[in-house]
């Protein structure tokens, strides 16, 4: 289920960061045939407090109004070593209860703060992953991700990337065409393959990223073909291992996961959009069975076709 919004608000928070929240959660779209969101802010302080960038916004509720939350949204606010502790047991009560929480850039060291990542994967901010794998050593930082899904917490990486998680767990819970419409309005890409890799800092590209272009046009095509490096890497006139290794500095990721993603997302939009049986979706997207449909549903979306197709079909 996902309804009741609550975004943390903590002095000095990130502007932009919060602003993803209450974009994505805190508008009406319903003359769009979008849902609408019982949206909050909520600190342990309400009242003005002030932003990152100096300016001042006024919060509304206490901590008690993430107990009503079905999603707590922690914004940045950069590295801050010590955070309230009735915040803290707040949201470690409402996880118990069944939220769930989203990070975006630094808002993971206060999920990490309340012991939420312990035992799970996450990631941040790639200029602070090393810090938050120092500060919470019971947490396996993935450095290289926009972000990570370990339910029911979900971290993202910096800025932009908290709209990446926003719209997975959206399109997640309430299907590709909501996550769609709420990207459409906001003139953002409804779903970005690739990492954080993409943004460190590297040399510049050379003539030969214009092949990649070309090369996931061919993959998203032909996406019941068991492509393998060698193939891919004939077409873009590189070596095996050099094509492998600039796919992975272009998209954040391997060949082999990129396609698969795809064929997820595909196998998403059939059964929503069609009646075809699960071993067909699964020929049609190149899984080649149901088992295999079923076996990467559950590792991307948590689920599996038949109950996404009962929650989300025809819609």
């Amino acid at each position: 289920m996902l309804k009741n919004v609550v975004a943390v608000v903590l002095e000095e928070v990130h502007p932009f960061e919060l602003g993803v929240a209450c974009e994505i959660f805190g508008l009406d779209r319903s003359a769009e045939g979008l849902p609408v969101y019982d949206f909050a802010l909520a600190s342990d302080r309400p009242g003005e407090l002030r932003t990152h960038a100096g300016f001042s916004v006024n919060v509304p509720h206490g901590v008690e109004r993430l107990a009503e939350a079905d999603l707590i949204i922690a914004a940045a606010t950069g590295l801050r070593e010590e955070h309230p502790p009735e915040l803290l047991d707040a949201l470690v009560a409402a996880v118990a209860g069944g939220a769930r929480v989203l990070s975006i850039c630094s808002g993971s060291f206060l999920l990490g703060a309340a012991g939420l990542l312990d035992g799970r994967r996450s990631t941040t901010h790639w200029r602070h992953t090393a810090e938050l794998a120092a500060r919470f050593p019971r947490t396996t930082v993935e450095p290289d991700v926009l972000y990570v899904d370990d339910d029911p917490v979900i971290t993202s990486a910096g800025t932009a990337a908290g709209i990446d998680a926003c719209l997975h767990l959206v399109r997640r819970l309430q299907g590709v065409e909501v996550a769609r419409g709420i990207a459409r309005r906001m003139v953002v890409a409804p779903h970005r393959e690739g990492g954080q890799a993409q943004y460190v800092n590297r040399p510049l590209p050379t003539e030969e990223c214009a092949a990649f272009g070309t090369i996931l046009d061919w993959m998203r095509a032909e996406l019941e073909r068991d492509w393998t490096v060698e193939q891919l890497a004939a077409r873009a006139h590189m070596a095996p291992r050099t094509f492998a290794r600039r796919f992975q500095q272009e998209t954040g990721t391997t060949p082999l996961r990129w396609l698969i993603g795809q064929r997820v997302l595909y196998a998403q939009r059939l059964l929503e959009e069609t009646s075809a049986p699960v071993e067909a979706v699964a020929e049609r997207v190149g899984f080649g069975s149901a088992a295999t449909l079923r076996h990467h549903f559950g590792r991307w979306l948590g689920t599996t076709p038949l109950a996404y197709r009962r929650a989300f079909g025809g819609s």
